[in-house]
């Protein structure tokens, strides 16, 4: 009997991140149309085309289940989206290592 509840518990702590990685897809991709509709004029050709191309990645990814998939996808696709240097790696690593010596 210990054990059916153990389990049961288990299954019911692990099931919300299951849902929120299928909501962080679905909210992703959702965003990155909303941003496309609105950013059509100051999005240039080259991360145009690249977010295009993740964003169907990232929606055949959620079609085939894949939710790591497509919220990496997406993910990249909506930082392209905010512009360069968005990603968190600002080139700033190793920058204390001997300057101004």
């Amino acid at each position: 009997m210990k054990i059916h509840v153990l389990l049961a518990s288990a299954a019911l702590l692990a099931s919300p991140a299951v849902f929120a990685e299928d909501d962080l897809c679905a909210i992703n991709l959702q965003e990155i149309e909303n941003n496309m509709a609105t950013n059509t004029v100051t999005l240039g050709e080259p991360a145009r085309s690249q977010v295009e191309e993740l964003t169907q990645k990232a929606k055949q990814a959620q079609q085939a289940g894949d939710k790591e998939a497509c919220i990496a996808h997406s993910t990249k696709a909506l930082q392209e989206l905010k512009g360069p240097g968005s990603s968190g790696s600002g080139g700033t690593s190793g920058s204390g290592s001997g300057a101004g010596q």
